[in-house]
């Protein structure tokens, strides 16, 4: 295209720029989340779970929405018949956090910020993969929220996931899978 500006002809290209992930219907882009410590749909490396040193792995997110207030990462084997398939519970982080680095601690109030439920086996904190037999999937997600929910530390992923009901503007997901060594 050709634009004339004060007597001169300037050519002005007009690129289309797309943006890389997901996008919803009028083109935003939605909250992503990534690991350089596994592949999405890949293995989770027995460092990260019961088989190794049982530390949480790295994580790190992008296009959060514009208003989001906290957020509340949970992990959960989809594939264990237990109650107790809830690996991490980790709420009311702060929106301007955007990354976990590996192994964090699994205290109440981790030094990030934000608050550790219960995990399956009722402690605080991450707990890895430690399933005894098959290939499981586990799913970490990710949901942007309006709000601090306020619960105490330790609270259940029922009552994290009650407390969010109206307040999730967008959500992510990355599964990694699991084969107990033997």
């Amino acid at each position: 295209m050709n634009v004339r500006i004060f007597g001169l002809t300037l050519v002005v290209f007009l690129a289309s720029y797309t943006v890389p992930g997901r996008t919803d219907i009028l083109g935003t882009p939605e909250l992503e989340l990534h690991s350089p410590s596994f592949r999405p749909y890949g293995m989770i490396p027995a460092k990260y779970t019961c088989d190794g040193e049982d530390i949480s792995p790295e994580l790190w997110w992008a296009w959060v929405p514009r208003d989001t207030k906290s957020f509340v990462l949970m992990c959960e084997d989809v594939d264990s018949p237990r109650a107790s398939r809830v690996n991490w519970v980790y709420y009311d982080l702060p929106a301007a956090v955007m990354y976990l680095p590996e192994r964090v601690a699994r205290v109440t109030r981790p030094a990030l910020g934000g608050v550790h439920g219960k995990n399956g086996t009722g402690e605080l904190g991450y707990r890895g993969p430690c399933q005894k037999t098959g290939t499981h999937r586990y799913y970490f997600r990710l949901y942007a929220l309006d709000v601090m929910l306020g619960l105490e530390p330790g609270a259940s992923w029922q009552d994290v996931e009650g407390a969010m009901e109206g307040h999730v503007l967008d959500e992510a997901s990355l599964m990694g899978m699991y084969k107990k060594r033997k």
